[in-house]
């Protein structure tokens, strides 16, 4: 009577803890101490009175309460649909669990829509940029080929020898060219500026666009003489002529040449070169005259490979053409002229997908830190869960059940996390594309779609897997049915380890946002050279059909110029064709410039000069000044001479010596073969003239003189005011629209040109301080999570060591000690793997080395400060610990 009472009594208990994993009830923790204790000793105290020792009857007991879970189970499994049932079950379990634990459940969630949210953002900035297929047939078979030379920074081809090569070629399907996007105008009855590309007939097949209506050029279209014709952008079809059909055959204006509309273009066309283009042209080139030009125009060649040829290989395959282009160079520029094949990906995104390889890394080691984050955190609510597992496991549920639940939980609240986390990259994608500079290629496009979502999801499960299996691998242990607490040292030791991985990334994160800081600050605050203060730009490009000499472009900027004068607080005003510090000039070789009766002897190409076209009053009114010699005068625009300014730089150059810039004054030079000879009147101070990163190249300034040869359609209006610039905006632009309303200006300031030329670093270093700092925020939080739960796991330790004597201080170095050498282990190991990480930014950084002792003790300091003060805050709350109430925690 007695086994059969106890065993009713086990059924009924056993009852009752399958009805609360079923999902029918809360379970009362305490009560089921008390209640399983209870049965548990009854269950030995029989096996003992039926002759087993205690250990005997401990196990016997045990089995005993698994045994009937276990054949409940086995019995269930027979049933159809059992696992469908099982999952439903873990997952409704898994919610109520959630649900008990709000502030556990709401931590996790934000934590994981952070990193999940940050990283699905970059991935799709970055996604067109390294992963996503280029807009042609097979574009990884299409490349960019042709010569380099310090002329110009881009491969390129000239006339003279570009169609030997599309004759004599062997590794290329096919060969083609264009030669470059330029401005241009519809004049017709609703004109627009825009902008228009020359190509070859045979561009668009070889990288496979087929036009989205009509046709590609005919070979008879791309001759000098040949029929005008046109293909237009979707995006012009559609905003100038609301996508009519009937644009087809349709004659329209381009600079004041009617021209057919033979097709429209893709709506995902692009420029293998990225610039924009409006319309498409034909090149129309002189086939035979460029063959037997010295050296021809200057063209871009693209080409598709053949199948099972590499890049390597065509570049080895092209050494006899090289060679025969390489003839054709001066001897001495022979040396500076190399061959270059590339992806067209490769030519598109240059250092860009340097930056963004860097991006990625950056946010997916946020990620990383906020799944060990996640995962100690499930950790430790395994460890406050240990009783309930050990319930569990002794009414029979398996390893893989248990283990199954805990991955469900984790993969339930991951997917959580992941769509708070696409609302999250909504608004940060949305945030990119305000804050980035133009330039960066397919920003502006960068979307939310369904290839985003699916790396969001998998992005989610791979989090889950992640931080599930580490808290999975607890298993429960029998002591826990008796006792509330558990050896967990070898659970301690993995977060232990979360943890110092965490600081260990966060170092490589913070000495990487640190060395672009201090980059970026260099970056703004060196020497131009010139002021940008209070300096007014106007640039203004003329039409080629209303202004078609240069008489009339001279006399529609002298009139400009005058007007301009005449406004209030216009203290110096000057005419330029270009400005600095952008690099936008002329350019020459240096090599090439004569110095009459001082003949020089020159090796190679010496390098590029940079000139500019100028008025007077340029040098004051940029404030540039001149350290030898004199400035232009007025009286010279009216001369027949030609007058240079050299910069010091280039005066150096073309003579060295201690007294160069004197040696300068009175010299006559021929700046290019076939210009006249110019007189050397002054020598002016180097200024920023290659953007804000480039070494400053040598220039010189040649006086714009008010004779019709010295004029072009494009000029700047510089002006130095003592007005408010937002005040003096529309009066300049008022005083251009009175002599021609239908000329576009583009007015803004000299500071806001020399800023835009910084938005690239800015927009980088923004974004990575952005994540380095998520990420020491992660990890500090985990930091001081591992600390609170440690000294809350040695409280009874505590107190032993307080009723023996020890004081409040010297529990505070006890715990703090436990987080320092986390701390030391975590540094160490990022320093010695932020000395690899941190030489991929070297072409990022400027004036500043990827090892720069500074940062890295600036960064080492901040980070072991942060990550301290995490330590101290848990480690005051464990002095305080009463004693009394420590001993009797257990």
């Amino acid at each position: 009577m007695e086994t059969k009472s106890f065993s009713n009594a086990l059924s009924e208990f056993a009852s009752r803890i399958r009805f609360f994993f079923r999902g029918n009830a809360k379970i009362d923790h305490a009560r089921l101490d008390e209640e399983l204790q209870f049965h548990l000793e009854q269950s030995i105290q029989a096996n003992i009175a039926a002759g087993m020792n205690r250990g005997q009857a401990r196990r016997q007991a045990q089995i005993d309460f698994g045994g009937v879970e276990q054949t409940h189970e086995e019995t269930y499994r027979q049933r159809p649909g059992w696992l469908l049932e099982t999952a439903l079950q873990d997952m409704r379990y898994a919610m109520r669990g959630f649900r008990r634990n709000p502030a556990f459940t709401v931590t996790v969630v934000a934590t994981l829509a952070l990193a999940i949210g940050s990283t699905t953002a970059v991935f799709s900035v970055v996604d067109p940029i390294l992963f996503r297929a280029l807009p042609y047939a097979q574009g990884d078979q299409l490349v960019s080929v042709g010569l380099t030379a310090p002329i110009i920074p881009v491969e390129f081809m000239l006339g003279g020898s570009y169609y030997v090569w599309r004759d004599n070629q062997k590794p290329f399907q096919a060969l083609t060219s264009e030669t470059g996007v330029s401005a241009c105008d519809l004049t017709e009855r609703n004109p627009a500026h825009l902008n228009c590309a020359n190509v070859e007939a045979n561009f668009l097949p070889t990288l496979g666009i087929v036009p989205a209506l009509g046709r590609n050029f005919l070979p008879e279209e791309d001759r000098p003489n040949g029929p005008k014709a046109a293909l237009i952008s979707y995006g012009l079809w559609q905003s100038h002529y609301g996508a009519d059909p009937g644009i087809l055959n349709r004659l329209v204006d381009i600079d004041g040449t009617p021209t057919r509309v033979v097709g429209v273009l893709p709506r995902n066309f692009e420029m293998p070169t990225l610039e924009a283009a409006d319309v498409v042209l034909p090149e129309a080139l002189d086939e035979a005259a460029e063959r037997t030009a010295d050296p021809g125009r200057v063209m871009y060649a693209f080409a598709r490979l053949k199948p099972g040829i590499g890049v390597e290989q065509a570049s080895a395959a092209l050494d006899s053409v090289f060679q025969y282009s390489l003839s054709l160079a001066p001897p001495a520029f022979r040396k500076e002229v190399h061959l270059r094949v590339r992806s067209i990906r490769d030519r598109q995104m240059g250092d860009i997908r340097l930056a963004a390889w860097i991006l990625f890394g950056a946010v997916f080691a946020v990620l990383l830190i906020a799944c060990g984050n996640v995962a100690g955190l499930m950790m430790a609510r395994g460890a406050a869960r240990e009783r309930e597992l050990a319930v569990r496991s002794a009414l029979g549920a398996s390893r893989g059940r248990l283990t199954r639940q805990t991955l469900t939980e984790a993969m339930l609240i991951s997917l959580a996390g992941a769509a708070a986390g696409w609302a999250l990259a909504a608004l940060l994608l949305y945030g990119f594309v305000a804050i980035a500079p133009a330039g960066i290629p397919f920003l502006a496009k960068a979307t939310l779609d369904l290839r985003i979502a699916a790396f969001t999801v998998l992005l989610a499960l791979l989090c889950g897997a992640f931080f599930g299996a580490a808290a999975a691998l607890r298993q429960p242990k029998a002591i826990a049915l008796v006792a509330r607490s558990a050896n967990t040292g070898a659970h301690a030791w993995m977060r232990q380890s979360l943890v110092v991985a965490q600081i260990a990334i966060s170092m490589v994160l913070l000495l990487s946002a640190g060395l672009l800081l201090r980059s970026f600050f260099n970056l703004q605050n060196q020497s131009l050279g010139m002021h940008t203060r209070s300096v007014l730009t106007a640039s203004i490009a003329l039409g080629r059909q209303r202004y078609q000499t240069a008489q009339q472009q001279m006399q529609f900027f002298l009139h400009a110029e005058a007007a301009v004068r005449r406004l209030p607080g216009v203290t110096a005003l000057a005419l330029s064709d270009t400005l600095p510090p952008a690099g936008a000039h002329r350019e020459s070789i240096l090599n090439v410039m004569q110095i009459l009766d001082n003949p020089r002897s020159t090796s190679g190409t010496g390098g590029m000069v940079a000139w500019r076209s100028v008025t007077p009053s340029y040098f004051r009114a940029l404030d540039v000044p001149i350290v030898a010699g004199r400035n232009f005068t007025e009286a010279e625009q009216t001369s027949t001479d030609h007058f240079v300014i050299l910069s010091k730089l280039l005066a150096d150059r073309l003579f060295p010596g201690e007294d160069s810039v004197r040696q300068a004054l009175g010299q006559q030079l021929r700046p290019s073969p076939g210009d006249p000879l110019y007189t050397v009147v002054g020598v002016a101070a180097n200024v920023k003239n290659a953007g804000l990163t480039a070494s400053d190249e040598p220039e010189y300034y040649r006086l714009r003189r008010n004779v019709p040869e010295d004029w072009s359609r494009s000029s700047v209006l510089v002006l130095e005011t003592t007005l408010s610039t937002e005040i003096l905006m529309p009066l300049v632009r008022s005083e251009i629209a009175h002599i021609d309303p239908t000329v576009p200006v583009e007015i803004e300031t000299l500071k806001q040109q020399v800023g835009r030329l910084a938005d690239g670093p800015r927009f980088e270093t923004a974004l990575l301080a952005f994540f380095a700092f998520t990420g020491l925020a992660m990890a500090v939080i985990g930091l001081y999570g591992l600390t609170s739960y440690m000294a809350s796991r040695r409280t009874q330790e505590i107190g032993v060591r307080m009723a023996l004597g020890a004081d409040r201080a010297d529990i505070l170095r006890l715990i703090v000690w436990a987080g320092l050498r986390l701390i030391a282990l975590g540094g160490v190991l990022g320093l010695v793997a932020a000395l690899g990480a941190t030489q991929v930014l070297n072409h990022l950084l400027f004036n500043i080395g990827p090892r720069d002792p500074g940062t890295f003790a600036a960064v080492a300091f901040l980070l072991g400060l942060v990550a301290l003060v995490a330590t101290l805050i848990p480690a005051r709350g464990a002095m305080r610990v009463d004693p009394a109430e420590a001993l009797r925690c257990e």
